[in-house]
């Protein structure tokens, strides 16, 4: 059946549209953007006073299917990204096995074509088991479906086999993906090395362990004269890196995360667990960085770093947990009542940052648009919706948020994906 969205607020940064349209959607695909529809076939979506902007896209999820379904699966994290307002979410690779094959790649796929209901896009790993040693076949993987490269929490150490896979990147026109941390002076670190961790006792993670693997890759993209995609940016030095590369031209892009813009290190004190991730949240300075890092353009993406994990592992020490936040159903809130409500940056600007610019990353032509032969993938939002964090009503299989309790404003009310309604809240 059609779908007819009317009297919404259109926000398409790709058009640079910012008014009150119809939208006629037929098939899985836009097929008309206009002042005023009328279709009597239609079933009709009234969203006066509610944004509808092009499909949310999160560039970094973990789903953890295959190996550690107990964790979260396609299904359920698919469903919590639907909850999130997220029509397409990208995972990394780091399951059990490693998707380093083109095998592992099409099971993803095939296994979210079974129970997903967002699209599904894997990242493969850029070395084989993500040792650091080895080249997958970035050519067959990329064939099989792959939209990206990473070896996420393992970063690639040895230049020699990052500039290879620039190179290589650059041959199958698929993006490599880098999380920028130099191992060797990040190891055995829990949170981010500064007064508090001195005073906490709690061993640090230097900001140089990020900012020489971020220096380090720019010079790498500007040798192989190929795109690199920083992932998760946390410290005033990465930002400034990235702000003179732009300046010289070099290929980059990069993404921040709702927890590392809106928690500091000093939040710490909690001893919480839910506070531990990798890169660690960092010093105040670091943070206005970051939040100037947004208005000025200097960060591309908002990112979610979904990094769901059960009860009983977080659920200890400190030093034992793991690191890692559920951010899929949390993220889009926070930024519109931290950010947007305080004009920090516009709607507009928070769409691009969050569907328009992934969608040009991973190159998918048809998401992060609104205009007639597009996918009707959409994100409606209720900018005044008060909403309180609560764990406990998660679609995720996860409870790792350090945001329980927290009081928003401004939600994602519809999710729609290939013309589907696969999430609406009731109320909106």
């Amino acid at each position: 059946m059609k779908l007819l969205i009317k009297n919404g607020r259109v926000i398409d940064p790709a058009s640079r549209t910012d008014e009150t349209l119809d939208i006629l959607i037929d098939r899985g695909k836009i097929t008309e953007v206009k002042d005023k529809i009328e279709d009597k076939d239609a079933r009709v979506l009234e969203a006066s006073r509610l944004v509808v902007a092009p499909g949310f896209i999160d560039m970094h999820t973990h789903l953890r299917e295959p190996g550690q379904e107990y964790k979260e699966t396609i299904k359920t994290g698919s469903r919590a990204a639907a909850k999130g307002g997220f029509t397409s979410i990208a995972c990394m690779p780091n399951t059990q096995p490693v998707n380093d094959n083109r095998g592992t790649t099409e099971y993803i796929l095939s296994q979210a074509k079974k129970s997903a209901v967002t699209n599904i896009f894997p990242i493969a790993a850029v070395s084989k088991e993500q040792k650091g040693k080895i080249l997958t076949d970035m050519a067959d993987i990329a064939e099989g479906g792959a939209v990206a490269f990473s070896d996420d929490g393992n970063p690639v150490a040895n230049s020699q086999i990052m500039r290879r896979a620039l190179e290589y990147s650059k041959i199958v026109d698929t993006p490599v993906i880098d999380h920028c941390e130099d191992k060797q002076l990040s190891e055995d670190g829990m949170m981010h090395e500064g007064y508090y961790s001195y005073l906490f006792g709690l061993k640090g993670i230097p900001s140089t362990s990020e900012e020489v693997m971020v220096s380090r890759n720019l010079s790498l993209a500007r040798k192989a004269e190929t795109p690199i995609h920083l992932a998760h940016i946390s410290t005033k030095g990465s930002v400034e890196f990235i702000q003179q590369a732009k300046e010289k031209k070099i290929p980059v892009t990069a993404e921040v995360t709702p927890h590392h813009l809106f928690l500091t290190d000093a939040s710490l004190k909690t001893y919480d667990p839910n506070l531990k991730v990798n890169p660690p949240l960092r010093s105040e300075e670091d943070v206005q960085s970051l939040m100037e890092g947004v208005k000025k353009g200097i960060l591309d993406v908002f990112a979610t770093d979904h990094a769901p994990h059960a009860f009983d592992e977080k659920d200890t020490e400190f030093d034992l947990a793991p690191f890692g936040i559920n951010g899929l159903e949390t993220a889009v809130s926070l930024i519109l009542d931290r950010l947007v409500k305080k004009n920090l940056i516009s709607i507009s600007r928070f769409v691009q940052m969050i569907s328009t610019t992934p969608a040009s990353i991973f190159k998918l032509e048809n998401k992060g648009n609104i205009s007639p032969g597009a996918d009707a993938d959409l994100t409606i939002l209720n900018l005044h919706k008060e909403i309180t964090v609560d764990v406990n009503q998660f679609e995720s299989k996860s409870r790792n948020s350090p945001f329980h309790g927290w009081k928003l404003r401004g939600a994602p009310v519809i999710t729609i994906v290939g013309g589907k309604i696969v999430y609406s809240l009731q109320k909106h």
